[in-house]
């Protein structure tokens, strides 16, 4: 599929970095002196700081003199397209709104006040603005705006675009987010038509004030309103918003190709020098996996990021690899592991009770499935932060404990995850995929401590309700990995159904909690933030994308306000601890892979720096195109 910012992590369990500025280099420490340079004496309580760069931790690592990023090529070549693909179908250029299927990259056009770097986890850089202005309370930010950015209409953009923007979500952004929102301001004023100023309400926690305003991205007001387009409804064009691509042809549910525009007011801007190389972008749509290859074997597209290490082992065995046309490239990342599971509906009762989760739980083979379906390239992620810091591991400490005793006093969690190790799979063994006898006989004891008892027929009934599971699922791929899934829950009396589906029809039904069993994908970062609530927080739940399981515990509300309130790095990475160790004991997820490397192949038309950054691969952001080395496989007769 197409390139997206990387997720995954390193092999090997990393430490967070404690901040890029703990390393000075002359970056770092001009970046350093600036901001203290900044700093007025105007309030001794309360001094105010501007600056061209915002972090909570450490020191942002590229200071305002910066010529561009130091993992860009600044001489790499303009021209040539980004060839890629997806899959399944789309209808909507609008990915804000609960309606339809937003195409591939339909965002990216899209750009934000402030920026970040992918060798720099914690800062955030003024890009449609020149500086920052915040005081050491967090009671306001004011950002002063550049003045030479237009959007792709040629129209300059200004404050006044900026607090359309953020009424805009506000009043039409997706419920998970419009609840929240709506109580981040107590203000936004346009000062003149380059100033804006943020006045934060004592709702949002200091330390995502001045960050949650500079990610507010810029939309046309006049656009809109002369078009009288809405954000919570399907679209049929993107936004008209200043980023360096436009649409340039779409045929639904087939293509999409976007262009370079040609007047793009931040060609030389710092964070622009050596990026945005390619003049299309161009992404194809296939059925499924299978046809989706073939077509990149036969160089119908260019470049694709491969999930399936069944496929990575033995789908990439063809001439053109052979022949050195086809790199394939296997690159590590630096991110938190991206937590892929089957996720319960915790909305229908039978699911609610945890001794059901369990249980079923315990039927997923996952050595069995890795060694077997997929080489065991795939790692198993047993933390919603695998891999970092972050991670809840073994017993509590002293600084989790004086958050969790709370919970469990008030009856809000249970005593044992006072004293038990952080919850991990059950291991099971390579040789088969049925569970072991002592497993099989825990899980049958569950569920009949939960009062389902066995029929006639081999399976469960509780109160006249039989025990079946439907999981949906979009994606023919993962049959191979449900289908044993589902036979072994047949030993447990668990009757099992595998319901595939278009992708419209995968979405409808996932918004209105149809289903059983469904796929999420959890993203998490370096530094969690007030965006848990919309994975995890009660506010919302039922209407979220994100929160799928429909979770809905007073204990996780309650520290997702303690990570929101944290200033210090040690304090969050306890209470971070804490939550991460709170919803694995809730089990309300079956956890079945992440994958450690990015996998990515392509024809030997792509170039990119020789080092790459640690937290992501940036094959649509700063790789470029070879015409020669084109020219020359299109003569062999390669492409």
């Amino acid at each position: 599929m197409f390139d997206r910012p990387a997720r995954a992590l390193a092999l090997s369990r990393v430490v967070r970095p404690a901040g890029p500025g703990l390393a000075l280099t002359g970056s770092a420490l001009m970046a350093m002196a600036a901001m203290a340079m900044a700093q007025s004496d105007d309030s001794a309580d309360n001094p105010v700081t501007v600056s061209h760069a915002y972090t909570n931790f450490g020191t942002p690592l590229y200071g305002p003199e910066m010529e561009h990023l130091a993992y860009v090529n600044p001489d790499a070549p303009k021209g040539g397209q980004y060839s890629t693909w997806s899959l399944g179908n789309f209808d909507s250029f609008n990915q804000y709104a609960r309606a339809g299927v937003p195409a591939a990259l339909n965002t990216i056009g899209v750009e934000q006040l402030m920026t970040s770097t992918l060798d720099d986890p914690y800062a955030s850089y003024c890009y449609l603005c020149e500086t920052v202005e915040y005081d050491a309370e967090r009671t306001y930010a004011t950002f002063t705006l550049r003045r030479d950015v237009t959007f792709a209409d040629g129209t300059p953009m200004t404050a006044h675009d900026i607090a359309f923007t953020v009424q805009l979500f506000i009043e039409q952004g997706i419920p998970e987010f419009r609840q929240s929102a709506v109580q981040f301001y107590d203000s936004v004023d346009v000062l003149d038509d380059y100033t804006i100023r943020f006045v934060f309400s004592d709702f949002m926690p200091p330390k995502v004030r001045v960050q949650q305003a500079g990610a507010t991205p810029a939309f046309s007001k006049a656009w809109f309103e002369e078009n009288e387009v809405r954000l919570d409804e399907s679209s049929q064009t993107p936004f008209m918003a200043t980023g360096p691509y436009v649409l340039d042809e779409v045929d639904w549910n087939r293509r999409v190709v976007y262009r370079k525009d040609s007047d793009f007011w931040g060609e030389d801007a710092p964070f622009n020098v050596g990026r945005n190389n390619f003049e299309t972008v161009r992404i194809d749509y296939f059925a499924d996996t299978s046809a989706a290859l073939e077509a990149f074997k036969a160089g119908e597209y260019l470049i694709r990021f491969e999930s399936d290490p069944a496929d990575w082992n033995t789908g990439y065995d063809f001439p053109a690899v052979d022949a050195g046309h086809v790199i394939l490239e296997e690159i590590p990342d630096g991110n938190v592991a991206e937590r892929f599971s089957w996720n319960f509906n915790l909305n229908r009762e039978k699911w609610q009770d945890i001794r059901v989760r369990r249980a079923i739980g315990m039927m997923f083979n996952f050595e069995w499935s890795n060694e077997t379906l997929y080489y065991g390239d795939y790692g198993l992620p047993v933390s919603f932060w695998t891999g970092t810091d972050l991670e809840a591991q073994g017993t509590p400490s002293e600084a989790e404990l004086a958050l969790l005793q709370p919970l469990v006093d008030e009856g809000l969690l249970d005593p044992e995850i006072l004293t038990e190790p952080a919850r991990v799979p059950e291991t099971h063994g390579v040789d088969s995929n049925r569970p072991s006898r002592g497993l099989i006989r825990a899980a049958n004891r569950l569920l009949d401590e939960a009062g389902w008892e066995v029929g006639a027929d081999g399976v469960r009934s509780k109160d006249g309700e039989r025990l079946t599971l439907n999981f949906i699922q979009f994606n023919s791929r993962y049959d191979r990995v449900i289908t044993p899934f589902l036979s072994n829950l047949e030993l447990i009396g668990v009757d099992g159904e595998l319901e595939r589906m278009d992708t419209a029809q995968y979405v409808e039904r996932r918004r209105n909690d149809d289903f059983d069993l469904t796929n999420q994908r959890f993203s998490m970062g370096f530094e969690p933030s007030t965006g848990l609530r919309q994975w995890f927080g009660s506010e919302g739940a039922d209407e979220s994308s994100r929160n799928v399981m429909r979770l809905k515990s007073p204990a996780v509300d309650r520290l997702l306000e303690v990570i929101n309130d944290t200033t210090e790095l040690d304090d969050l990475t306890a209470a971070t601890n804490a939550l991460d160790r709170v919803l694995r004991h809730l089990s309300f997820d079956i956890p079945y892979f992440y994958q450690p490397n990015n996998l990515v192949a392509y024809w030997d038309v792509y170039e990119h720096p020789e080092e790459l950054p640690p937290f992501g691969t940036g094959s649509l952001d700063f790789w470029w195109y070879d015409a020669d080395r084109a020219a020359e496989l299109r003569q062999a007769g390669a492409l």
